[in-house]
């Protein structure tokens, strides 16, 4: 039998989603929680195998197993044996043909930054930090230079195993709600990085250092050296995955929200 989960987590105290040896890490948390209630070995597959200290909110897996449960017990006898900071949301049986990864079509992210000249305490870890003020449309004009069908070899990490640099960015938007900027992002997939990157180069327009147009540049170039540098991944949250009608995921809307997170900085 095979189950798809929805699944957020705080990511600061974690490698990444991926298994490594000696770094404690979501997949093999969640393995752990899983397998204490099937009461057998567990293997969790995700929609996207997100970054050191990047948070969820709406994650999804998938895992096979010949344990008969209800499917609270995918939720709630889970979260039980889950640290506070990984949360099962909710839990459905797909067909063994649906795949988290590959079933997928689209994933969203979003980062949120805050704006501000001195850095926030009570939020550390859950929005990145930048001190000069932004110019929120000059951001705004660079971000359109991303949409699209694109190489986006510039915003691509050394170390990033994907096949093809070629991505479709289907939509890109920033928005300000003082002193927080959001940029939000969907594309049919992300290269390692990707989003810090392309938010580290708004960053640069957004304070006078570049044009616009140096997004167009970047993208030509496919030259990761050009770029600005990748930026602090504290801020960045996957907020959504993109599947089919006909898998009936349950629906679910993201927890994510700047305003929620905003701190009370004047």
């Amino acid at each position: 039998m095979r189950y798809a989960l929805g699944v957020e987590y705080d990511g600061s105290a974690y490698c990444g989603w991926q298994r490594q040896p000696d770094r404690l890490s979501i997949q093999e948390a969640l393995e752990s929680a899983l397998s204490g209630i099937a009461c057998e070995s567990v293997e969790a597959i995700a929609a996207g195998r997100t970054d050191r200290g990047v948070h969820a909110c709406s994650q999804v897996i998938h895992f096979d197993t010949l344990a008969q449960r209800p499917l609270s017990a995918w939720v709630r006898g889970v979260n039980a044996l889950l640290p506070t900071s990984i949360a099962v949301l909710w839990a459905h049986r797909v067909p063994e043909e649906f795949h988290a990864r590959f079933s997928a079509h689209s994933r969203s992210y979003q980062y949120l930054l805050l704006n501000h000249p001195v850095r926030t305490a009570l939020m550390a870890g859950k929005m990145g930090w930048y001190h000069h003020q932004l110019d929120l449309e000059q951001m705004r004009q660079g971000a359109q230079f991303l949409l699209g069908r694109q190489d986006f070899s510039a915003f691509r990490a050394a170390e990033c195993q994907a096949k093809t640099p070629l991505k479709t960015l289907f939509q890109v938007e920033v928005a300000q709600d003082s002193p927080v900027f959001k940029f939000s992002f969907t594309a049919d997939a992300f290269l390692q990085h990707m989003v810090r990157n392309m938010v580290g180069a708004l960053v640069s327009i957004g304070a006078g250092r570049e044009e616009p147009s140096w997004i167009q540049e970047l993208l030509r170039s496919r030259n990761r050296t050009f770029a600005a540098p990748t930026f602090s991944p504290d801020g960045l949250y996957l907020t959504g995955v993109g599947y089919e009608a006909h898998w009936q995921l349950p629906q679910h809307t993201s927890r994510c929200d700047g305003s929620i997170l905003k701190p009370d900085v004047r």
